[in-house]
């Protein structure tokens, strides 16, 4: 959802299930032990493992056992892995998690912070308020369109799944952990795409409002499930709901969780489509993505989209022939420019590797290093 002025509802309208969180704490699964960080990096400690052996057999996704020991409750530190938390309180003592305050959210607004701290300075940088953090990834490479989708997997995104198959495109889907505990099926027809599944938290709050902790477990949860889904790969990516992150915020998504922080240059705000009072329509969307896909190729677009309802859906859809029409190379966010997907494998057909800074150089094939081209 766009990061402007916008309620925090997940999950709203008629053509979407209303979504509570699922599952229960229970003993969770195995970790592989490294992945593209070096050794030194705190994510390693994260989700490590006693074997060092990459076959680890991972619960079926969907079964009982897949879903054992996520939380119901993720505001609430029980059952936190230590490691995590060890490795936040090692971030803050090293003075790489500044002390910027917790925002609060009055009805209406969007995050505020206490007086005497500017959202547009150097030390907060709130991307609520279009402040960009240098490394953060606002636009896509120059001539490219890079494809992603927030808020799945949910009963509308099949069809986008069976779109993007049929037009031989790969994208990003930026996934709530609680939907994709709910919609198993959803997940691994996305996987099965050999799409690639990076962070959207687990409950999908606006993250400046959450303590240090509280934005360690929304992002760590989530991390955890998509590792467990996924042969092993830990997401290197994540998106703040609502664009909302700061200074602190993505700081601790960096240096705890080794996690990039993707934002957008364009918002079709298509969320809202399926709202009983939308603040955009199909129309008003077409018209949007013709100014853009008829514009400039300087930068290449990071449009925000949603596969939240059957109409997001459709108004994706209906844009792509001008996607073509307009010579618009494509891709997905996470594999923009060659980088890989995740922090310790490529793709979703790569092996996942061991793999140390300095002794092993890894590079995708040139077929890979974009998804896909029209």
């Amino acid at each position: 959802m766009s990061s402007l002025l916008f309620p925090a509802l997940l999950l709203v309208g008629p053509a979407v299930q209303a979504f509570g969180i699922a599952g229960q704490y229970h003993p969770y699964g195995l970790t592989p032990s490294t992945w593209y960080q070096p050794d030194s990096h705190p994510v390693h400690a994260l989700f490590r493992r006693a074997s060092k052996d990459d076959g680890v057999a991972y619960a079926s996704v969907g079964s009982p056992e897949w879903s054992k020991g996520f939380p119901a409750d993720p505001g609430s530190m029980q059952n936190m892995p230590q490691a995590w938390l060890d490795a936040l309180n090692k971030a803050v003592a090293a003075g790489k998690i500044p002390d910027v305050p917790v925002t609060t959210t009055p009805p209406g607004s969007n995050p505020t912070y206490p007086d005497g701290y500017d959202p547009m300075s150097p030390d907060v940088c709130s991307a609520t308020y279009q402040c960009r953090i240098p490394d953060d990834i606002w636009d896509g490479p120059d001539g490219y369109l890079s494809l992603s989708f927030d808020d799945g997997p949910l009963p509308p995104s099949p069809t986008l799944y069976k779109f993007l198959k049929q037009k031989d495109q790969h994208a990003t889907h930026f996934y709530i952990g609680t939907n994709i505990l709910q919609h198993p099926d959803c997940f691994k027809m996305a996987w099965d795409n050999q799409d690639d599944i990076a962070v959207h938290t687990w409950t999908h709050p606006y993250m400046t409002t959450k303590t240090n902790e509280e934005v360690l477990v929304e992002l760590g949860w989530t991390m955890q499930l998509i590792h467990n889904s996924t042969g092993g790969r830990v997401p290197k990516y994540w998106r703040p709901p609502y664009g909302d992150s700061d200074m602190r915020v993505r700081a601790i998504a960096k240096e705890v969780l080794g996690l990039t922080t993707v934002i957008w240059n364009q918002d079709t705000n298509d969320w809202s489509l399926s709202d009983p009072v939308p603040i955009t329509s199909m129309d008003n969307i077409a018209t949007q993505m013709h100014t853009w896909l008829t514009g400039p190729k300087k930068p290449g677009l990071i449009i925000l989209e949603h596969e939240l309802s059957n109409q997001s859906v459709q108004a994706f859809i209906d844009a792509w022939d001008l996607v073509v029409s307009n010579g618009w190379k494509t891709t997905s966010v996470a594999q923009m420019g060659g980088s890989s997907a995740y922090q310790n494998s490529w793709n979703a057909t790569s092996p996942v590797t061991q793999a140390k800074v300095a002794d092993l150089s890894v590079h995708p094939p040139p077929a890979q290093a974009v998804a896909s081209t029209t």
